[in-house]
């Protein structure tokens, strides 16, 4: 069974807590993890840059000057590509669309791979319980006595807690998901993960 250490609220080691070797303690496949990584990037991804083609471009209604005798080039509008001030062609839209396939056995994979890289780094805290009233201090207090004081961490809760976010808000470099909604991107993001045996339970249950 893969273990990690058990913290109180005290931010004092209690013991070690086991976990099911089939979701903390699998092969790492770096490629997975870097293609849903991209992927759930790109699906969060909005097209905003917009050009506009020769027949959205105001003007350029009037042909510029007669087909021939002047002995220059023949143009149809001001507003061709080829103008100053003329249409884009081939240019961004936003009706393209950035989104790239996943599986869901993929997904839960590569999140597997890195609660399992957390584990053997010594980045995964798991706390007996976690309470709180809403107030900034003692959350900020907890989180100076846990391992990576300081460093970017993610609080994995087992569902949402009103008390529990606004106790963690206003503290820089910690964020807080919940277990059912926690991915890759979310863990790649933040160096430490601090989570509950509750939270573990729910992240079980998900992956079984």
């Amino acid at each position: 069974m893969a273990k990690a250490p058990l913290y109180n609220t005290d931010g004092q080691t209690i013991g070690e807590i086991e976990l099911k070797e089939s979701i903390f303690n699998v092969d790492p496949k770096p490629a997975v993890v870097h293609q849903v990584y991209l992927a759930l990037e790109a699906n969060a991804r909005e097209a905003w840059a917009d050009t506009k083609d020769k027949s959205e471009v105001r003007g350029g209604g009037k042909k510029p000057w007669k087909q021939k005798g002047t002995g220059r080039a023949r143009h149809g509008s001001i507003r061709s590509p080829i103008w100053k001030g003329g249409g884009v062609t081939f240019g961004p839209l936003t009706i393209r669309n950035y989104t790239q396939k996943l599986n869901k056995k993929m997904k839960q994979a590569a999140v597997k791979m890195c609660l399992t890289d957390k584990i053997r780094n010594g980045q995964l805290i798991v706390l007996e319980e976690l309470t709180a009233n809403g107030k900034t201090k003692p959350m900020a207090e907890l989180r100076q006595k846990l391992p990576g004081a300081g460093k970017s961490t993610l609080l994995v809760a087992p569902e949402l807690n009103d008390m529990v976010n606004r106790a963690t808000r206003n503290i820089q470099k910690l964020d807080m998901q919940q277990a059912v909604d926690v991915n890759v991107v979310d863990l790649l993001h933040h160096q430490y993960v601090i989570t509950t045996k509750a939270a573990i339970d729910v992240l079980e249950k998900r992956f079984a």
